[in-house]
Formats: structure tokens, C-alpha cells, sequence
């Protein structure tokens, strides 16, 4: 499913940050305080864009299958829930701080991997900022800690979650008593998860506050293989139905040394960012470890009983984890794209149009002669029905490259044409093709072009 031959994305970061900064898709959190690390607010257009992206896998989940279900766990759960996954005793990495000038921490097998070309690599590694000597690496948790309750003791002790599948895990006894499922059946959430990343960076590829798309499908024990096979093509496939390139993509199968405790087989979607290829969604078969450790940890019985066979089993877990922020860029730079029309540089973002922040824009050619109202009556037709947007304001050339920009597909002009006989232009944002069809037909056509397959224009 790759083009070996695809080495380099053609759009660098710094294009995307500049992008997604000047249109109000993702600023620096705090910024006018000087920022805060590896945190950032998103802007209309971003937060459009992310819920698109996860409302197209609440749609591959829930609507596209009846074999899945759906949760939201909070955020603070039972310290005991830690333990018991064993985050508290295992979610580290290994820290170390600069000795030299910068005093900068790093990761040590990241530095080691940069620096040896292996993370187990033997060596000696120095500062990747200063070329300083390095302190002996010492384990960090990644967890963030706060207390409940007005008295900050140990007994108060929680913790922001570092992944939302425990939520799932500890509410699979819930499941099966009200949704009348037996495995195979899955229990899907996005949510927030924090951690306290020790170099995250690389814009929202890696922030310590991000949001997650996770499904535990729980599975008899003899079928995991099938399973895990099965939901590595669904995933491939999501991807790339959304638009994005085969050549961007790949599989790749985590090594014996790579796999955490918990997981007997492990594969990453990776996708070929500016930072080169880096995991996009984890697709893991997770065993029976996790509902066997709580039902350790808390006394219940966290198993399946088959009444038609008699069958007693704690079911394995197939579990493909996405990041939304991690998605988002990823159909961002899949997108971006820089041409020249008519002697002059377009910049232009080739969103799948489901996943496109705004559908459609309504542009009056000028503001006078009646054209601002005709526009208006237009865009309150469109609203209620998708994401629209009403510009009236500058040349209608630059109205255009602002939508081109934002990655809206189709583009309304209402002239002087539309009031003598009731036609638009239509303007097709990746052909650049216009038409002319009648205002009271947009609806219904303008749903039929969202409902049909698209494809990449990138793909040729």
C-alpha cells in the first residue's frame, strides 16, 4: 500500500504552521504570554476541520457497522485504575538533563536513535542543543498528577489520563448487562488524554493535552489474529477513502523489542510528514491483559459467559488508536498544494469535501445593485442543510484565494446575471471549472456532490 519511491512531503512544517496561523486554524495557546509548550488553541476553522475528522470516524464506527458502541468516560478515574494498568509503575521514559550551557532535558533513547541510529544503540550521546555532557538517564513519569478534594495529601492523590482506553476497559461489565452484545463487539470514545511529554514539539503532532479516537473490540480469544487483520485494512482504508495518498501511507509492524507489555502484535499507520514517516494510529492486539488485570485489581469479574455453548473467557482486545490532532495534520499536509493560475500562485487545500471546514461560499460579485440581498437569501438557504460561509468583502479574486486557502470546495458567485434569471456561478475549487446552474437547485445538487466519492486530484 506505499510508494517506496515517496521520501519527502512536499509542503515543510513551517508552511503549515504559517497556513494554519494566518487562516485561523491553530494557534499558540497562551501565545500573549509568551506561549505555553506544546499546547495550542485551535481556531474556527481549525475546530471545524478536527470535528469533521472525527465526526468521519464516529461515522466509521456507528453508522457504517451495528457491531460497535459508543462512551464517554471521565477524564479523573480511580487512582486504583492506574495500578492496575500499570501506568503507574511502567509509563516512563527515559529522562536526561544537559550538564553543559542549555540545561535542556531530552529523551535518551530519542537522542540515542538520532545521534547512534538506534534507540539500544551502545555509545555516548552528548546534547543535541549545546553538545553538553548528559546526566545518567533516570525513568519519568508520564502522567500528570493533581489532587481531589480541598486538602493536598496522598490520600487525595489522582491523575489527568494518559489514554482513554482504560475508561472502555473498566466499563466493559457496564456494556455487557445494557447493550446486549457478545464478542465480537467493540466500545469506541474520543477524548481528551494528557502527557507530560518530556520534548513533545513538531506543532500538534505532539502536545501534552490531545485528543483521541479509540475502540476496544473484544473478541474470543481463538479470533484475534482475524480481528487484528481486519482492522488494519479498515483503517488503511479510512484514510485513504478520506483522500489521503496510498504513496503517504504505510503499515509497519512493530519488532519483539518494540511492543509493549501488554500487546502480543502490534502495527502502525504511519504517514510521511514534513518530520518524515511518524505514527498516525496504532492498531494493537492487546490480549486479555487489560480485563484481566483489573478484574485482579477490583474483585469483579470482567469475562464473557456464552449461554449457548456454556463458554466462560475473558475476551482479547483488538484496539486501533487514533489521534484527532494527528489526523487533522495529516490531511492538512496531505492537502496543501501551491500552483500557478494564470501567472500568479494559488495556494490551495485539497480536502476531501466532507472533511473540508467550509462547504460552500456565498460571494455577491460586487456589493450594490441588489446582489448583497439575492446572496444573503442564498446562504440562508445552504446554512441549515452545511457548513456555509457569506464574503462579501474585497475583490472577488481575493475572495476566491481566501476559500482556496481554507479548503472550501465550491465557491457561489451571485452577479448581475442571478438577478435577471435566477442562475449562479458555480466555481469547483480543484478544477477551477464554473457553471451555471439555477440558485434554487444548489441544495439538492450541492448534497448529491457531498454524498458522491471524491478522489484526490494529487492522485492525477
Amino acid at each position: 500500500m506505499t510508494d517506496e519511491t515517496a521520501t519527502k512531503p512536499e509542503v515543510t512544517m513551517e508552511e503549515i504552521v504559517a497556513l494554519c496561523k494566518r487562516r485561523g486554524f491553530v494557534f499558540q495557546s497562551s501565545e500573549i504570554y509568551g506561549g505555553l509548550g506544546s499546547t495550542y488553541d485551535y481556531g474556527h476553522y481549525g475546530v471545524l476541520l478536527k470535528q469533521n475528522v472525527k465526526n468521519e470516524w464516529w461515522r466509521a464506527m456507528l453508522q457504517d457497522r451495528d457491531d460497535i458502541v459508543a462512551i464517554d468516560s471521565a477524564i479523573l478515574q480511580h487512582p486504583r485504575v492506574w495500578e492496575a494498568s500499570g501506568h503507574l509503575e511502567g509509563f516512563t521514559d527515559p529522562l536526561v538533563q544537559c550538564l553543559g550551557k542549555c540545561k535542556k532535558r531530552w529523551r535518551e533513547d530519542h537522542v540515542r536513535e538520532e545521534q547512534l541510529g538506534a534507540a539500544d544503540a551502545e555509545g555516548e550521546i552528548t546534547c543535541p542543543e549545546c553538545g553538553g555532557e548528559l546526566t545518567e538517564p533516570r525513568q519519568f513519569n508520564l502522567m500528570f498528577k493533581t489532587h481531589m478534594g480541598p486538602v493536598e495529601d496522598a490520600g487525595s492523590v489522582v491523575y489527568l489520563r494518559p489514554e482513554t482506553a482504560q475508561g472502555i476497559f473498566i466499563n466493559f461489565k457496564n456494556f455487557l448487562q445494557f447493550s446486549r452484545r457478545k464478542p465480537p463487539f467493540g466500545i469506541a470514545q474520543v477524548g481528551k488524554s494528557f502527557r507530560n511529554e518530556i520534548t513533545p514539539g513538531n506543532f500538534i503532532f505532539r502536545t501534552r493535552e490531545f485528543e483521541q479516537m479509540e475502540m476496544e473490540f473484544f473478541v474470543p480469544p481463538a479470533e484475534a489474529e482475524k480481528w487484528h487483520q481486519h482492522w488494519m485494512a479498515e483503517r488503511m482504508r479510512w484514510y485513504t477513502e478520506l483522500g489521503i495518498r496510498p504513496s503517504h501511507l504505510r503499515l509497519r509492524a512493530h519488532g519483539p523489542d518494540e511492543l509493549s507489555h501488554y500487546s502480543s502484535a502490534t502495527s502502525d499507520i504511519e504517514y510521511l510528514f514534513p518530520i518524515g514517516w511518524s505514527e498516525l494510529e496504532g492498531i494493537a492486539n492487546r490480549g486479555d491483559f487489560d480485563l484481566t488485570q483489573h478484574a485482579k485489581h477490583s474483585g469483579e469479574k470482567l469475562e464473557y459467559f456464552d449461554q449457548a455453548t456454556g463458554e466462560r473467557y475473558v475476551p482479547y482486545v483488538i484496539e486501533p488508536a487514533a489521534g484527532a490532532d494527528r489526523a487533522a495534520l495529516a490531511f492538512l499536509v496531505d492537502a496543501y498544494d501551491v500552483e500557478e493560475v494564470e501567472g500568479r500562485k494559488r495556494t490551495v487545500l485539497r480536502l476531501h469535501p466532507r472533511l473540508a471546514p467550509v462547504k460552500v461560499a456565498v460571494l455577491p460579485l460586487v456589493s450594490k445593485e441588489g446582489m448583497p440581498e439575492r446572496a444573503r437569501e442564498i446562504f440562508d438557504q445552504l446554512r441549515p442543510l452545511m457548513q456555509a460561509e457569506y464574503d462579501e468583502g474585497g475583490s472577488i479574486g481575493k475572495r476566491y484565494r481566501r476559500q482556496d486557502e481554507i479548503g472550501t470546495p465550491w465557491g457561489v458567485t451571485v452577479d448581475g446575471q442571478t438577478l435577471e434569471d435566477g442562475t449562479v456561478t458555480l466555481r469547483d475549487r480543484d478544477t477551477l471549472t464554473q457553471e451555471r446552474v439555477p440558485a434554487d437547485e444548489l441544495p439538492a445538487l450541492l448534497l448529491k456532490k457531498l454524498s458522491e466519492p471524491w478522489k484526490s486530484p494529487k492522485l492525477g
